[in-house]
């Protein structure tokens, strides 16, 4: 049987002084003090460090500015928006927002929603057009018009149409029931 007998006691270094850091110190710059920095490399292999710039901020969402084209109302199962997109819901109704201000949209899409959900309408089709006619050449119609599907209390879902019913021009959209 071997038995280990354990050292209780201060590490050797433990009661050094600083006395030995500045005899260190001194001790390499005796012996850095012949040193020379070599030039650069006559073969332009070496080249100087790129400069660090300081990060730019990341471009700020504005209101109107690029938007998801899918929504789902929390609680809501993704796959119903999977559901939307593809077109297996039956539209019962459509609203053309075609020639209508932005003032007059919102006014008629908020009025076709309840009528809609009135008439117990499960799937919508809303057709705001993609904005390629307008005086800024941006939609003005289309961010507007989603921006009020996505505060409307009746709205579950909505995502583009599909190509056949009008594409980025047009929105589908899922209201509740009842």
């Amino acid at each position: 049987m071997m038995i280990v007998k354990k050292r209780v006691g201060k590490h050797p270094s433990a009661g050094a002084s600083h006395a030995d850091d500045s005899a260190d110190a001194a001790a390499f710059l005796r012996e850095m003090a012949d040193v020379v920095r070599l030039g650069q490399d006559p073969r332009g292999r070496i080249r100087t460090p790129p400069r660090i710039t300081a990060p730019t901020a990341p471009p700020r969402r504005d209101v109107e500015g690029p938007e998801e084209t899918d929504f789902t109302a929390h609680g809501v199962d993704r796959r119903e928006l999977r559901n939307l997109k593809r077109g297996d819901y039956r539209v019962d109704d459509r609203l053309d927002l075609h020639g209508m201000t932005a003032a007059q949209g919102c006014t008629s899409v908020g009025r076709f929603l309840e009528n809609s959900r009135h008439m117990q309408h499960r799937c919508v089709c809303i057709v705001h057009g993609r904005g390629l006619h307008s005086d800024a050449h941006a939609p003005i119609l289309k961010p507007r018009v989603r921006a009020y599907l996505r505060s409307a209390r009746s709205v579950l879902a909505f995502a583009d149409a599909p190509r056949t019913d009008g594409g980025a021009g047009a929105v589908y959209v899922l209201l509740r029931r009842g």
